[in-house]
C-alpha cells in the first residue's frame, strides 16, 4: 500500500487495495495509530460501534509502522484474520462483523491520516533504566505525533490512549503538533488534543473491557473534551458505564498512572504476607477470600508467580519521570511505586528458590514450566515473569521445557513451544506458573501416569481437588502463598 500514498483520496479507495469488501455508506473515518494488543482491540471496538438504526458509526483504519511485524499485522487484518491469539470470543465475533461490514482496514501508509476525523494513539512507550533512574525515550512517540500533525486535517481530533508520564499531552503532544502545523502554515489550534486512557484487560473479557467499562477523559480545551466525549459515547456503553470528565489532560494522565501504581503496590504488599503464611503453615488464599467479603477490601491482591505485561512493570515509574522531566520537580520521589516495581520483578525468583530447595540443586535437572504469558487467557509474553524464571534456571544448569496453550513462538527467548502439553515423564520438577484454563482443568492423575515429580503451584493454579490428588499420588507439592 505504500506505493499508493499520494493516491489515497477516500476510505473506499484505500479498502480496494487489499481487495476488502468496500464500506458503501460515507462515514467519519477513525484512524488507530498502533495495532498492538490495545490498538487492535480498540480498532475493532470502534468499527463495531453502531448507530440507533444498526449501521456502523465509523469507517476505521488501523495503521502500523512499515516494519516486518507491522506489515504482517496489516496483511493479516486485511485478509480477515485476527493478528493475535485471543481467548475472547466476543473480540473474535466483533472482528468478524467488521469483516462482513467492510468498515475496518489496515495500512502502513501515513497518508491515511488525511482521512481521519479522529486519530487514537495506541503506540508503545517503553521505560528504560539509565544510571539507576527510570527514563522514557520520547523520540519515537514524538515522531508518531509529528506524523499526525503532518497529515491530519484542520478540525480533526487526536485522542491519546497510550499510557504516558503525567504532563505529556500538554508538554509533548501539543508542542509537537504545533511545530508540524506551523510547517503547513496552519494555525496552532487546528488539531484538537484529548486524553482518555484505556483500561483494557486482555483475556476472556478483552473486548468487554473496552466497550463495557467506565472511561475517564479530558481535553486540552473545552472543545477537545466535548469532541472526545461525543466520540466515546459512540463506542462505550455509557448507559451502564458513565464517562468521567477531568479538568485537565494531566489529571487524566495521572489517573491511569495512579491506577496501575496502586495495583502494583497492592501486589507487592501481599507478597510479604505470602512468605509469612508459607512459613507458619497458613493458606493465605483462604484468608484473602475471608477479607474480600468486606467491601472496602474486595480488591486486595494475592501472592503469585510474578508481575508481567506492559503496564504494571513500568507504569508506576511514570509519575517520577513526569515530575522530573516534564515539570522540573526532581525532588519529588515516588518510593512506594519504585519499590513495588523492584519487589514485583523479583517475584519469579521466589519460585525458583522454592523449586531449587525441593530439588537440592538445579544443575542437571529437568523442569517443566507450564505457562509463559504474563497472565491467564492471553498470548502476550512481554515482560513475563516466566522469562526471568527460565533465564535464571538455565543459568544454573537446569533444562527448562516450556508450554503455553496460547503461545507458539516465544519471541523474547527466540524459541518455539510445543502445541501439545508435554509429558511429565523424565521431569524432576513441574511449575504451574499461569492459571490457563487447560491447567486448571487438567486431570493430574491421568496426565502424570507413573511420573512423580516435585510440583510447585506458583500462582494459585491448582484447585483443592487437584492438590489432594497430588498428595494422594505422593508427589511433593509446594505452593506460593500456602504453608505446608
Amino acid at each position: 500500500m505504500n506505493d499508493r500514498q499520494s493516491e489515497i483520496g477516500s476510505y473506499e479507495q484505500l479498502a480496494e487495495a487489499p481487495g476488502r469488501r468496500k464500506a458503501r455508506a460515507p462515514r467519519p473515518v477513525v484512524c488507530i495509530q498502533g495495532l498492538g494488543f490495545v490498538g487492535f482491540a480498540m480498532a475493532v471496538a470502534v468499527a463495531d460501534a453502531r448507530e440507533p438504526d444498526g449501521s456502523p458509526s465509523f469507517n476505521v483504519i488501523g495503521i502500523d509502522l512499515p516494519t516486518a511485524e507491522g506489515k504482517e499485522k496489516v496483511r493479516t487484518i486485511n485478509e480477515g484474520r485476527m493478528p493475535l491469539v485471543s481467548a475472547d470470543r466476543d473480540l473474535e465475533a466483533a472482528f468478524l462483523r467488521t469483516v462482513q461490514t467492510g468498515n475496518l482496514v489496515a495500512s502502513t501508509d501515513p497518508a491515511a491520516y488525511r482521512l481521519a476525523a479522529v486519530s487514537v494513539v495506541d503506540i508503545h512507550l517503553d521505560v528504560e533504566q539509565e544510571d539507576g533512574a527510570p527514563k522514557v525515550r520520547l523520540d519515537g512517540f514524538r515522531a508518531a505525533i509529528r506524523t499526525l500533525g503532518e497529515h491530519m486535517q484542520p478540525g480533526s481530533l487526536v485522542i491519546v490512549e497510550t499510557t504516558v508520564p503525567p504532563g505529556c499531552c500538554e508538554k509533548v503532544v501539543a508542542p509537537t503538533l504545533v511545530e508540524a502545523l506551523e510547517r503547513r502554515d496552519l494555525p496552532a489550534e487546528s488539531i484538537l488534543v484529548a486524553h482518555s486512557y484505556e483500561r483494557v484487560m486482555p483475556g476472556r473479557e478483552y473486548f468487554r473491557s473496552i466497550v463495557n467499562f467506565p472511561r475517564v477523559y479530558s481535553g486540552l480545551t473545552g472543545e477537545a473534551a466535548d469532541r472526545c466525549e461525543a466520540f466515546l459515547r459512540k463506542v462505550i456503553n455509557v448507559a451502564d458505564h458513565p464517562l468521567t470528565r477531568l479538568q485537565s489532560t494531566t489529571a487524566s494522565e495521572i489517573g491511569k498512572v495512579l491506577e496501575n501504581s496502586y495495583r502494583a503496590v497492592n501486589i507487592a504488599f501481599i507478597e510479604e504476607w505470602g512468605r509469612f503464611a508459607e512459613a507458619v503453615g497458613v493458606d493465605l488464599f483462604e484468608v484473602l477470600e475471608a477479607i474480600r467479603v468486606r467491601p472496602t477490601h474486595n480488591n486486595i491482591r494475592q501472592p503469585g508467580f510474578g508481575v508481567g505485561g506492559y503496564c504494571l512493570t513500568k507504569d508506576p515509574l511514570l509519575g517520577q519521570i513526569g515530575a522530573r522531566d516534564l515539570f522540573a520537580l526532581p525532588d519529588l520521589g515516588f518510593p512506594f511505586s519504585a519499590r513495588a516495581v523492584k519487589l514485583n520483578s523479583a517475584m519469579p525468583l521466589v519460585s525458583l528458590d522454592k523449586i531449587r530447595g525441593r530439588l537440592q540443586t538445579l544443575a542437571g535437572k529437568t523442569i517443566l514450566l507450564l505457562g509463559v504469558s504474563y497472565r491467564q487467557d492471553v498470548s502476550d509474553t512481554r515482560y513475563s515473569p516466566s522469562e526471568t524464571f527460565v533465564r535464571h534456571a538455565e543459568r544454573e544448569g537446569a533444562r527448562v521445557i516450556c508450554h503455553d496453550p496460547l503461545v507458539c513462538e516465544w519471541t523474547e527467548l527466540d524459541r518455539r513451544l510445543p502445541s501439545e502439553l508435554p509429558s511429565p515423564e523424565g521431569c524432576d520438577g513441574i511449575v504451574f506458573a499461569v492459571p490457563h484454563r487447560q491447567y486448571c482443568d487438567l486431570d493430574l492423575a491421568r496426565w502424570l501416569g507413573k511420573a512423580r515429580p516435585v510440583v510447585l503451584d506458583a500462582n494459585n493454579v491448582l484447585s483443592r481437588s487437584q492438590r489432594e490428588t497430588l498428595q494422594r499420588l505422593g508427589c511433593p507439592l509446594t505452593s506460593i502463598g500456602r504453608g505446608t
